[in-house]
């Protein structure tokens, strides 16, 4: 086992400074229920590994949005040269939503290469399969039970409905071809099988642990 390297200090700062700016602009255009976003879950967590040098933080962020935020990394660049593929960045080339506002969204294209570069400079924990399949759990469970769904009414313009797709992949209207429960329990199943353990093997396979050795 080899010791970690330090994030350096330009990193740390810069990245708490958009952090911080970030996190008041999206509460008051978005509200608190936007931070419950696997990716702005993500963005904490980073924010805490870099800080903290603790490896099971940056782990975590890394296991469960990098399959994800490829996709939309490879639908924006799609939709630079006029070949979209999901249209889940479509609303980074809509001229209504304001330059910074979109500029601010962009993390979701660097932020996994953040993640990834922080894993290799600190280690990978391999707890981190399992505890980012329980903090998506609890974040599907709330979003599902508590947060407006898909098509919902809501209490201003900007509030999110269908935080993580818990409704399927339309915000408008919820999906209609399985029930209700049966897409959740995908959720719940297939993230963890599909997503969250590939990434879980990639990285333990190519990242050296920093776990601590038991006796």
């Amino acid at each position: 086992m080899t010791p970690s390297q330090p994030i350096p200090l330009w990193i740390k700062i810069a990245y708490t400074a958009f952090v911080a700016i970030l996190t008041p602009y999206y509460w008051r255009e978005y509200g608190p229920t936007n931070f419950l976003y696997f990716c702005d879950v993500a963005l904490f967590l980073a924010l805490i590994a870099i800080w903290t040098q603790r490896p099971i933080f940056a782990s975590m962020a890394a296991v469960g949005i990098t399959i994800p935020q490829i996709l939309w990394q490879v639908d924006f660049l799609g939709q630079l040269v006029g070949l979209p593929v999901t249209g889940m960045t479509n609303y980074m080339f809509d001229p209504a939503i304001s330059l910074f506002a979109r500029g601010l969204s962009f993390f979701h294209f660097w932020l996994p290469l953040l993640l990834i570069y922080i894993v290799v400079r600190l280690g990978y924990d391999r707890r981190a399969f399992a505890a980012w399949t329980l903090v998506a759990w609890a974040l599907i469970l709330i979003c599902f039970f508590v947060l407006p769904p898909a098509g919902a009414a809501v209490e201003f313009t900007n509030q999110p409905r269908n935080v993580n797709y818990v409704f399927g992949m339309d915000d408008t209207q919820p999906q209609d071809w399985m029930p209700q429960w049966a897409w959740l329990s995908t959720l719940l199943v297939g993230l963890p099988a599909l997503v969250y353990y590939p990434t879980h093997l990639c990285l333990k396979t190519f990242v050296p642990s920093r776990e601590p050795r038991t006796v």
